[in-house]
């Protein structure tokens, strides 16, 4: 009796092109225990039409651990130019993320959801592939993009030191506040000298 295989029931979205960017998706693919490479070549097993997709995206990796008797999956990076966020974590080139029961998936305005059946099989595995028309994940701003160039959340803010402090103003008021005062002081005594020998030459 043939073994059960571990079904992975994968439901996705485009933000802009809809259905329109799933064509070559099958409705069903089974798989051995090699990665299952996603991108936009023809050496992908899953080939999206994407132009931002690179020829391979990202790999879906089953793998088994010490001790289990089913498979496990992670999923990698693969792409040098962007990033992919799953379950909110954010992996570059060749990082990779060990993948739950229920799993959310952004990369190159796709959305993916794995939803993982495990069945008793470690020598292949069945993807499942459905349509939504609707978004599937709602997720932060600083989620949106998916290339390198880090978004300005990201980015630390640049304080220049001969900037108008203005909010920041913790920054320099301290030592402007020490340096000002002796100077005004010097200054304002200097001016009562002057002041004092105007006043004795007149006298004189």
């Amino acid at each position: 009796m043939e073994k059960s295989l571990t079904v992975l029931q994968v439901t996705l979205y485009h933000s802009t092109q809809g259905p329109t960017a799933f064509t070559n998706v099958p409705s069903r693919l089974q798989h051995d225990t090699s990665p299952l490479l996603v991108g936009r070549g023809q050496d992908a097993h899953l080939q999206l039409k994407l132009p931002r997709l690179s020829r391979l995206h990202l790999s879906l990796e089953p793998y088994r651990e010490k001790g289990s008797t089913l498979l496990s999956f992670c999923l990698k990076a693969l792409s040098h130019r962007g990033c992919v966020w799953v379950n909110g974590l954010m992996i570059r080139y060749l990082e990779q993320v060990p993948l739950s029961t229920v799993n959310r998936v952004i990369f190159s305005g796709v959305q993916m959801v794995i939803h993982i059946d495990w069945g008793v099989s470690l020598e292949a595995f069945v993807c499942c592939f459905h349509l939504s028309p609707s978004p599937l994940i709602y997720r932060p701003e600083a989620e949106e993009t998916d290339e390198y160039e880090s978004s300005p959340q990201e980015q630390p803010p640049l304080v220049s030191r001969e900037a108008t402090p203005g909010h920041l103003g913790f920054l320099q008021g301290p030592s402007q506040t020490q340096d000002s005062s002796p100077q005004q002081s010097s200054r304002g005594e200097t001016e009562i000298q002057l002041q004092r020998e105007l006043t004795d030459g007149a006298l004189c």
